[in-house]
């Protein structure tokens, strides 16, 4: 038996379609996006924290990635609770939609489909957010095992640097994984309202989120490249003396 429509069938493609090719392209843009800028910027970081022998900043860094990190995920919970909460509440909220103007004729087996896909994309979030902390848990353990700013030369260093920053992409990839289901969990909320609403919120999904990527003033402020130094045109030092 076929409980959604046609048109929900495609909605819901759609919406599926814009998630998993935005998501592809984003992460195999290597250049010019803003997420592929930062990890360019974790590997600068790590070499310079292997630089210095006192790295509490560093550390205080760290920290509060993963308390941000701890945020989203415990917020997932919270989201995961509420949707449950409608879910059980089904009968109750067709009533109070049917009393609106705009209320969407909707049966209850269409609803409770509905809710489990948003508790879906939650789960999934959680699951990104709860690995992604970890994930930064573990660059925090490679932080403390850095070798001393006058062994940074060797063989080991490199490699601890390495194995650092691959990590840190990690955690970092995770998290922007689980930050990209909470904005399309947004553009699926649309579906509640009908399958016409879900193909615009989704459509307004990615072009919000290509254009903090890709078009906004956080990505253009990571092209600015430095200017030449004084002096280097005409062939002489900068701090020479005349």
């Amino acid at each position: 038996m076929n409980f959604l429509p046609a048109l929900d069938l495609a909605a819901l493609a759609y919406f599926v379609v814009a998630w998993i090719g935005y998501a592809t392209a984003v992460e195999w843009i290597q250049h010019g996006g803003l997420n592929a800028r930062m990890d360019r910027y974790r590997e600068v970081w790590m070499r310079r924290t292997l630089g210095r022998d006192a790295r509490m900043v560093d550390m205080q860094i760290m920290a509060a990635l993963q308390n941000g990190t701890a945020f989203f995920a415990s917020t997932t919970l919270l989201a995961i609770g509420g949707a449950l909460t409608i879910m059980r509440s089904t009968g109750e909220v067709l009533t109070v939609i049917a009393t609106l103007p705009f209320g969407i004729a909707s049966t209850p087996a269409q609803w409770e489909m509905k809710t489990i896909g948003l508790i879906v994309i939650f789960i999934y979030a959680f699951f990104k957010f709860a690995w992604s902390y970890r994930l930064f848990n573990y660059v925090a353990i490679m932080l403390g095992a850095m070798p001393f700013a006058g062994e940074k030369n060797t063989p080991e260093a490199e490699c601890h640097v390495m194995r650092t920053t691959s990590l840190f992409e990690s955690a970092g990839l995770n998290f922007n994984r689980g930050q990209r289901a909470f904005f399309f969990a947004l553009g699926y909320l649309g579906w509640f309202a009908g399958p016409w609403v879900l193909f615009a919120s989704t459509t307004a999904v990615v072009i919000v989120m290509w254009r903090r990527q890709f078009a906004s003033s956080a990505q253009r402020a990571l092209m600015i490249e430095a200017p030449p130094l004084q002096g280097a045109a005409q062939g002489t030092a900068p701090n020479s003396v005349p």
